[in-house]
């Protein structure tokens, strides 16, 4: 009584004659080319191929430490913005109003000096987008108070953003919209 069904001579032939030492392999891209180009390749010195595979490492090491301080520093700030906040920027993620945001402050942040009493003020009537606005404030590590004033028996909304007092802001090269647009999509 047999267990396992007939293999016929095709199956067998597959078991005990595998490509290398059976079949014939078809040729690899690298025979279809120019020999003398490869030839070049092959025969490097060693002390070269060390030099040139060290040079390659360190290159890329550079990199990656550069890409991870840039990561650290984007996810540092992030962790700074309230956790209320945080989740009010994945879910409603309004792309262009955190844009414009952004711009404002990045270049109030380069054009203020050093000091302290510089100001920039917002006119921003809508809650959510005050809200918006106070989570890239504290992405950006700076202060914002919304103050209520009453003009004309009409009440105006208005956001002071300023430095904090002996922490110089820092600007990440990866963007709080650019950084939600990226841990949107999974990147991050």
């Amino acid at each position: 009584m047999e267990l396992v069904p007939r293999l016929d001579a095709e199956e067998i032939r597959g078991l005990f004659a595998p490509p290398p030492w059976g079949d014939e392999v078809p040729p690899s891209a690298f025979c279809m080319t120019n020999c003398q180009e490869w030839d070049k390749f092959r025969n490097i010195d060693m002390d070269k191929e060390a030099n040139i595979i060290t040079t390659l490492n360190s290159s890329s090491l550079k990199k990656k430490g550069h890409d991870n301080a840039e990561k650290i520093a984007v996810l540092n700030a992030w962790h700074r913005v309230d956790c209320r906040t945080r989740e009010a920027l994945r879910r409603n993620f309004l792309s262009e109003l955190i844009g414009g945001y952004e711009d404002c402050i990045r270049a109030f942040i380069k054009e203020s000096g050093d000091g302290d009493g510089d100001v920039l003020v917002l006119k921003v009537q809508d809650s959510f987008h005050r809200l918006l606005l106070h989570g890239v404030c504290e992405f950006y590590n700076l202060v914002s108070i919304t103050v209520t004033e009453s003009k004309d028996s009409e009440a105006l909304k208005m956001t002071k953003i300023r430095k904090k007092k002996r922490v110089s802001p820092y600007l990440p090269n990866i963007t709080l919209s650019h950084f939600l647009k990226m841990s949107k999509e999974g990147i991050w």
